[in-house]
């Protein structure tokens, strides 16, 4: 059974930093996509990060890019996403997300993160 395991949310300030992990388990792909989603009240849920198992390539949102760091220990057993520079609008509720193939996607069960001004 595949588990994912998020970790690491919580209340910052805005200028702040937060790191969430997620602790994948479950699977023995070789070939795979892992990072992490977001969703705001009221918004549908957006892609922010994620990191491919095969060359260990990245991907991140405009409105992440230069604060957000996506990275992961030599087994992609766990994955880190580091958050610096907080802004009121990172408020949300992250999802890690792995994705196996087009048919095998799985979800993790969500962590609140809230940026205060």
């Amino acid at each position: 059974e595949v588990k994912l395991v998020e970790t690491g949310g919580g209340l910052v300030q805005a200028g702040g930093s937060l790191r969430l992990s997620c602790a994948a388990s479950g699977f023995t792909f070789d070939d795979y996509a892992i990072g992490w989603f977001r969703q705001a009240p009221g918004k549908e849920r957006e892609g922010v990060s994620c990191i491919s198992s095969s060359d260990g390539s990245t991907y991140y949102a405009d409105s992440v890019k230069g604060r957000f760091t996506i990275s992961s220990d030599t087994a992609m057993n766990t994955v880190y996403l580091q958050m610096n520079s907080l802004r009121p609008e990172d408020t949300a509720v992250y999802y890690c997300h792995l994705r196996l193939d087009d048919t095998r996607v799985y979800w993790g069960q969500g962590t609140q993160v809230t940026v205060s001004s």
